[in-house]
């Protein structure tokens, strides 16, 4: 069955999508393509299940190796657990779907996109989210869409429209926007300190993109005969409405207005009104029609609570420009820090603090052996920065089971690790593996950006020569008609019932990282625009806190971090160091205490409990691939002894014979009567032949060569 396919232009990289193929069973399904690499998408409704209060959306996104040719290293030789990009890709396609459905829907959604082919230049991603919206309209579930997503490049000074990963790693920006019909719906980007003026063109040139694809999918429902679904909201009855909001508005406008700071006296003061509502129902006749309408619909009450305080809470920062908690729209809550919060056992902490929000950042530094394997689809196959981010529940006074971490945790460690990446000095210039823990200890909003913000510090307390510290700021948006008020930021009540939470990372010079999610259906990239803009001066006030800290990293690391060295040798000396079955290297591991980790390229790093132990062993590799002249002199260790002459190590795994007669001036007429295996002793290089080996002598050693020799030895 060959199916329908459709090409859709784009920019010289035109998609291709194939319908009625594939998956046959499934509500709404495509493979979607661009050069080599291909996506099967797939999107199902089920029926909704009895006490769902929420959207219950499911999106899946699934890796398999086949796809690169390759199979799996587990030992199950399958895919397991998907790995970290697989999750974040999964967040990727579901942040810009969401608020595309109507928030009342209460039927199970599931997307599942499966990566089953990949080009080398052709990340699938992108192609995934835009496969999605196809999927979701096929199935003829109710959704605001249709809704696409590119990714924008910069090669050179031009913007490059879904670029390859060598234009992504080469070009220092890497965005991903989507967008629907009212505009732009999610932004996603790691930058190089772009400028802002930059990324706002980068994400307007997007758009204009976006627009074209959101239209081949109008085309291509139009052919196939398609109509998207139009669904109406449940009713609410109106009584049982109307009693609700006359006895929560003055008591929730009361408390709103109290400006208060802290977020559990307001939530409580808030309960209790609930409470007090749910008493009035309860002690109602079970024959009026507040309570049978109650009693029909147990959620209502939650529901209709929220809506008030929502409506409320927008309506005070619209009309009086005032927040829950007093702070005018373009204000930052009061900020304080602390660094080396931690015994000196740990290599570097900080904490920050941001209103009630208050993360830790913890560093461990580790050898390149320490470096995170990848077993993806994506050419990147292992990473020296980590960044893990923790979100217990007594942070936010919750009592729940531990788990491990879930999609939002690995997604807020990728923001802040994306964040902090392009000011990490170089591998070649700062060997370590960096890791970096964030610990939420207190949560009222961006968490995340206040885990740049600790992080930074907690790495210039460890030591690292980060080239500018970072700061971020979460802005939020109420958005009623025309009217729209951006909000620097943001905390919690303002997140949950707001309509935005835009993440803005970056140093003084521009932004290392964006992370923009909606609730509505899109926004006009002007007000994205005032929202980048308006995060500036806030970010600004946020480093100068952090800086009056600590203004720059420590000069020495942390006597509990180990000691790395590094050393460039000719790759066709690597065999020399490894020695015949490992047996150089381990060596000299075993003589200084120290690991010894050395890549194809010959880049060797040695790490060291103390510098001492990493400067001997350096200087024995260093002799080790050094090239041998006649005249050097050495002080080596006699190995084995023969009638005519010994054999003496002057350098870890290299070994020459002194003759009987370069032994001393004189006659000597046995080997033993001169020196003894384990003697050390001051040799010179007479002659180094054909066949490699290398003839030593005792002779012709000046007093001023023999003490230099015994100086620098390595042994």
């Amino acid at each position: 069955m060959k199916g329908l396919e459709k090409i859709i232009p784009l920019d010289g990289r035109d998609i291709k999508v194939v319908l009625q193929k594939f998956a046959p069973q499934a509500a709404g399904s495509l493979l979607i393509s661009s050069g080599e690499t291909a996506v099967l998408v797939t999107a199902n409704r089920a029926a909704p299940r009895e006490g769902i209060d929420f959207l219950p959306l499911v999106v899946d996104y699934e890796e398999r190796l086949y796809a690169a040719g390759r199979i799996p290293g587990s030992f199950l030789r399958r895919e397991g657990r998907p790995p970290e990009k697989a999750i974040l890709v999964g967040r990727l396609i579901d942040r810009p779907l969401r608020p595309l459905f109507p928030q009342w829907l209460r039927d199970d959604l599931q997307v599942v996109a499966t990566t089953v082919s990949l080009d080398e230049n052709v990340p699938p991603d992108v192609l995934a989210v835009t496969g999605a919206s196809i999927a979701v309209l096929l199935a003829q579930i109710p959704f605001n869409g249709p809704m696409a997503a590119v990714r924008v490049g910069l090669v050179g000074d031009e913007f490059v429209i879904n670029p390859t990963y060598k234009e992504i790693e080469r070009g220092g920006l890497d965005l991903v926007v989507a967008g629907s019909p009212d505009g732009v719906v999610m932004v996603e980007a790691g930058a190089n300190e772009l400028p802002e003026a930059d990324m706002i063109e980068a994400i307007d040139f997007a758009y204009e993109v976006i627009q074209d694809l959101i239209q081949a999918q109008r085309d291509l429902l139009k052919e196939l005969g398609i109509d998207m679904v139009k669904a109406e909201p449940p009713a609410i009855d109106p009584t049982l409405e109307n009693f609700i909001y006359d006895r929560a508005v003055e008591p929730v406008k009361a408390i709103l207005k109290r400006f208060e700071k802290d977020k559990n006296v307001r939530d409580a003061a808030l309960d209790e009104v609930q409470g007090a509502i749910a008493q009035d129902i309860a002690a109602l006749p079970e024959d009026h029609p507040v309570a049978v309408a109650a009693a029909a619909n147990p959620k209502a009450l939650p529901t209709l609570f929220k809506a008030v305080t929502k409506k409320l809470m927008r309506q005070q920062i619209i009309e009086e420009g005032v927040r829950v908690d007093g702070r005018r729209l373009d204000e930052v809550r009061p900020i304080w820090c602390e660094v080396g919060v931690l015994p000196e056992r740990v290599h570097g902490s900080a904490l920050f603090n941001r209103g009630l929000t208050q993360v830790m950042s913890v560093v461990t530094l580790g050898s390149p052996d320490d470096a995170q394997a990848l077993d993806d689809l994506h050419p990147e196959d292992s990473k020296r920065y980590l960044h893990h981010y923790n979100f217990p529940p007594y942070s936010v006074g919750e009592v729940r089971p531990l788990r491990s971490p879930g999609r939002r945790e690995i997604g807020h460690g990728a923001l802040a690790e994306r964040a902090l990446e392009p000011v990490l000095p170089p591998k070649e210039e700062f060997p370590y593996v960096i890791r970096v823990v964030s610990e939420v200890l207190s949560s009222d909003g961006s968490t995340s950006m206040g885990s740049v913000c600790g992080s930074t510090l907690s790495l210039m307390d460890a030591g690292v020569p980060i080239r500018k510290p970072v700061s971020g700021a979460a802005m939020g948006l109420i958005k009623e008609g025309n009217e729209v008020r951006i909000l620097t930021d943001i905390q919690g009540i303002e997140d949950f019932l707001g309509d935005m939470d835009f993440k803005v990372a970056g140093t003084d010079s521009g932004i290392t990282a964006l992370q923009m999610d909606m609730k509505i259906t899109g926004l006009p990239v002007a007000v994205i625009k005032q929202a980048i803009e308006q995060a500036r001066p806030a970010r600004l006030h946020i480093l100068e806190k952090m800086l009056a800290v600590l203004d720059k990293p420590r000069p020495q690391l942390p006597p509990s971090a180990p000691r790395l060295l590094t050393l460039q040798i000719s790759p066709d000396m690597i065999g020399a160091v490894i020695g015949p079955g490992g047996k150089t290297v381990r060596g000299i591991s075993e003589q200084y205490n120290v690991k010894v980790d050395i890549s194809e390229e010959g880049l060797v790093t040695i790490t060291a409990p103390n510098e001492t132990n990493a400067k001997q062993a350096r200087a024995a590799i260093e002799g080790l691939t050094r090239k041998l002249n006649a005249g050097d002199v050495y002080l080596g260790r006699v190995t084995r002894i023969i009638p005519i002459g010994a054999f003496v190590e002057f350098l870890p795994g290299k070994e020459g014979m002194i003759h009987i007669s370069q032994l001393a001036e004189y006659r000597v007429s046995k080997v033993e009567d001169e020196v003894k295996i384990g003697d050390e002793i001051v040799v010179k290089i007479r002659e180094v032949d054909s066949k490699g080996r290398i003839n030593l002598t005792r002779l012709g050693i000046h007093p001023d060569e023999a003490e230099a020799a015994r100086s620098s030895t390595v042994f």
